[in-house]
């Protein structure tokens, strides 16, 4: 069977706008609305009735706040706030669906629309680039499909008193994720982003739903955005990797572009953001907030100062697509392609993997021909070590990480680790076990094996 493949507006194929994406991208700044979708819809001052329509006037569950539903009940104020965005110069817009999964949607009880809701979308987005091209024939625009990272996490335990316990597992995120991908793709998306990561295995799920659905030959491949979130000035995700660490977690999926957006304005996004850029080979997005939220939650840069901040980055050299998240408005988008469109893009770097062996824990790991011996910790093996076995059969799950912590103060770059004994269940022996390391920050700073 064929691949799936929605003819974007304005090209005779799936390959040819992606062609003129990866094209343009090397001759310019592109830009997008992205993260801005949700302080448009806070702006709309929605009723309950206003979220649940005729079609859910019924519902059993309370839908206002639930701003993904407003593309089945308020088509035309989604279609309105993503016409705006391109009257301000984007070039990519971004699908209403940051939700968008069955485990999202569990909140409101509305899984059952998941695909649905995904595809219409994606239709609503792609019509308002239609109608933009017929006002502006030679700058196409284009539909981002918005994953975000879900109300739940993989590397981290909801619960203080077991840290090992998980409410979300990698292979359930995967099956939500493959539906709302599916859903974006038949909507007509030209681009796929994973966005507002702090958790990375979480976006490895996702990844994985992506590289499956193309790799299977279901679906016409599409560019890929990667987009993770640092939640404060450690320069850390939510689940502790430095930028550098969460790069090399996702390089295998080959995205056109990666970045940061979020939680941090331009200011205080900038240290991060060089260092991404001085680090990947692939295109660098940005989309800070509007500066830092004051003590009612809001957002007070206005888009004359948040574009003047943003510039630096385009003056710099360290970008190659630029737009606003939380905060940002249809006016900030505008003086930010006003600011930056005349600099020049970015220019990839060589990919260093192809000369080093690049790994990483919550910090890369980069070897080379000059390093010296790479030390491997192997007691954490229960057919090599009969103390580390002891405790793994008798549930001594703390002993036993007292013994990956030894081997990480004692010099051990790569922890590698065994559960392979015939009178244990190896799969939740180290489930049990990588899920307690990740809440160690001296032991998960180092790659696993």
């Amino acid at each position: 069977m064929a691949p799936i493949s929605t003819v974007p507006v304005g090209f005779e194929s799936r390959r040819a706008a992606t062609e003129y994406i990866e094209s343009e991208i090397k001759k310019r700044i592109m830009f997008l609305d992205v993260g801005a979708m949700g302080t448009q819809i806070q702006n709309l001052r929605l009723s309950e009735e206003d979220f649940r329509g005729e079609r859910f006037k019924d519902h059993s569950h309370d839908l206002k706040g639930n701003n993904d539903l407003l593309v089945f009940t308020q088509p035309k104020a989604i279609y309105g706030i993503h016409r705006n965005y391109l009257l301000a110069g984007a070039d990519f817009v971004e699908t209403n669906t940051f939700s968008g999964t069955t485990i999202a949607q569990a909140d409101y009880g509305m899984e059952s629309v998941v695909y649905e809701l995904n595809k219409i979308a994606a239709e609503i987005a792609r019509d308002a680039c239609a109608d933009m091209l017929k006002e502006t024939p030679d700058r196409p625009r284009f539909v981002c499909g918005a994953i975000g990272p879900t109300n739940r996490t993989c590397s981290i335990s909801p619960s203080v008193d077991n840290p090992s316990f998980r409410n979300v597992t990698f292979d359930e995120l995967v099956v939500a994720y493959t539906e709302q991908i599916r859903g974006l793709l038949d909507g007509g998306s030209d681009v796929i982003l994973v966005e507002t990561i702090f958790d990375t295995l979480n976006a490895k799920a996702a990844l994985f739903a992506v590289d499956t659905l193309f790799d299977d030959g279901e679906y016409e491949r599409v560019p890929v955005f990667i987009s993770g979130t640092i939640v404060d000035m450690s320069g850390r995700t939510l689940s502790g990797q430095t930028g550098e660490a969460f790069i090399t977690s996702v390089a295998h999926a080959e995205p056109l572009a990666i970045g940061l957006n979020c939680a941090l304005g331009a200011n205080q996004m900038r240290p991060f953001v060089q260092n991404i850029a001085s680090f990947t080979s692939s295109y660098v997005i940005c989309y800070p907030n509007a500066g830092l939220p004051n003590t009612f939650g809001e957002y007070d840069e206005t888009p004359e100062e948040m574009a003047e901040n943003i510039s630096v980055f385009a003056r710099e050299g360290l970008v190659n697509i630029l737009g606003g998240c939380c905060g940002t408005t249809p006016a900030h988008i505008k003086a930010i392609y006003d600011a930056c469109k005349d600099f020049k893009p970015r220019v990839p770097g060589a990919d260093i993997r192809k000369e080093k062996l690049v790994l990483s824990g919550l910090e890369p790991l980069i070897y080379d021909e000059n390093s010296n011996f790479l030390n491997i910790g192997e007691r954490c093996n229960v057919a090599g070590s009969r103390k580390f076995a002891k405790h793994i059969v008798n549930g001594e799950f703390e002993e036993a990480l007292a013994i990956a912590r030894a081997q990480v103060e004692n010099g051990g770059q790569v922890i590698d680790i065994n559960m392979d004994e015939g009178m244990l269940d190896g799969v939740a022996a180290m489930t049990r076990f990588l899920n307690l390391i990740s809440t160690e920050p001296d032991v998960a700073k180092v790659p696993l094996m």
